[in-house]
């Protein structure tokens, strides 16, 4: 009898330029995003692409924060640029934080590109909102990697944003690691803007002391293949965190969130709140899990995603989990799908506004819930004001 032996498949481009296999479909928390055959080309993990100063400073202004605040963190393709960043009243530290313990292809990936960055401290409360801003400009096909560390000290608060942008065939691998000291609070918004062209893998851990709290939003409206990992562990008693994402997809974009709601003492509590809008033939995927330790008793934890899919060939795929092994918690999840409300959309029009308009603030009112998580109104207005012109916007192009 003669036995087939399997063999290990040929490396592809993309491995060979990473030097590290990719995930792909038959692991169970990539079955939705097989990355092995979706990167398909030889990225240049070294890459230096030479930018013309008028390419960052448009890129810089397309920010939907850029009137916002002077506390700017700026990278060019994958490399800090001190020039154009203002550090004034911050502290920090530069240089690549030590690499994370979480075992994850993704920050596995961020090592093989050798990545740039730095470690940024809030040891008091600061009323500005501080953004790090990472462009990505026109140039040959490469990845880029950063990592970056938050620290909120004890007692200390800010307002922290997260954006991206960029133009071109690139794949950005961004991992940044937070601490939220005790009685610490952390507002974090991630925008993610980047060229349809693009991929952009991330990973956020977080670690919440006694008596943290953190809201967080995301909103993921750009790259056309977007993968984003997170633990969020709950390390000290009545910690609270409000995670909070929105989805703004068209064409053939994918973009695939996994998140883990890790409890490991009692009196904490959970919020996911997800509001995904998908057109022609996008799809979205929500994986959220929360894991409740035997001891970490009055845990309530509860989870939720929400797609309104704008044509037929847009798809939502939710993967609600709960592993849970103390007796006395309040957890739960839910998930919806549906097309937009037609009666609404009769009113609004019979009230003379154009169907455009009318679909455009039915999708901004969607999608709003979420931007509940930004404590800033001028930001939180930013945001809706970019959901409510998002059809508007792609439709003109």
């Amino acid at each position: 009898m003669t036995v087939a032996l399997s063999q290990t498949p040929a490396q592809t481009p993309a491995e060979e330029a990473f030097g590290m296999a990719l995930p792909h479909r038959r692991m169970e928390e990539w079955r939705w995003t097989d990355l092995r055959s979706k990167l398909d080309k030889p990225y240049l993990p070294h890459q230096n692409v030479v930018a013309a100063n008028k390419d960052v400073e448009r890129l810089i202004a397309a920010s939907p924060f850029v009137k916002l605040t002077n506390h700017r963190i700026v990278f060019v393709n994958g490399s800090l640029d001190q020039a154009r960043s203002n550090f004034t009243g911050l502290t920090f530290e530069l240089g690549v934080p030590s690499s994370s313990a979480v075992d994850d292809p993704v920050i596995h990936l961020n090592s093989a590109i050798e990545p740039s960055g730095l470690t940024l401290r809030f040891d008091a409360k600061l009323d500005v909102p501080v953004e790090i801003i990472h462009i990505a400009t026109q140039g040959a096909v490469r990845a880029m990697a950063v990592r970056n560390r938050i620290e909120v000290g004890e007692g200390a608060s800010a307002t922290l944003i997260e954006t991206f942008v960029g133009e071109g065939d690139y794949v950005v691998n961004a991992v940044t690691e937070i601490s939220v000291g005790e009685g610490a609070r952390l507002d974090r918004v991630k925008v993610e803007l980047e060229s349809h062209d693009a991929t952009h893998l991330s990973y956020i851990d977080v670690t919440m002391a006694k008596n943290a709290k953190l809201n967080e939003l995301t909103l993921t409206s750009g790259a056309g293949l977007n993968r984003q990992n997170g633990n969020y562990l709950f390390a000290g008693e009545n910690a609270n965190a409000y995670i909070a994402g929105a989805y703004l997809l068209n064409g053939k974009q994918h973009a695939d969130t996994r998140l883990v709601m890790d409890h490991k003492v009692p009196h904490c509590t959970s919020r996911e709140m997800f509001k995904c809008v998908m057109d022609e033939n996008a799809r979205g995927i929500f994986q959220g899990k929360v894991i409740v330790a035997k001891n970490a008793q009055k845990t309530d934890g509860k989870q939720s995603s929400h797609a309104l899919l704008l044509s037929e060939s847009s798809e939502f795929d939710a993967k609600p989990e709960l592993e849970i092994y103390a007796d006395d918690v309040v957890c739960g999840h839910g998930a919806t799908a549906g097309d937009i409300n037609h009666d609404h959309l009769f009113y609004l029009k019979s009230r003379g506004i154009p169907e455009a308009e009318a679909k455009s603030l039915l999708i901004g009112a969607f999608v709003g819930e979420a931007f509940d998580a930004i404590v800033n109104d001028a930001m939180r207005e930013a945001m809706v004001g970019f959901a409510e012109n998002w059809l508007t916007r792609r439709k003109a192009k």
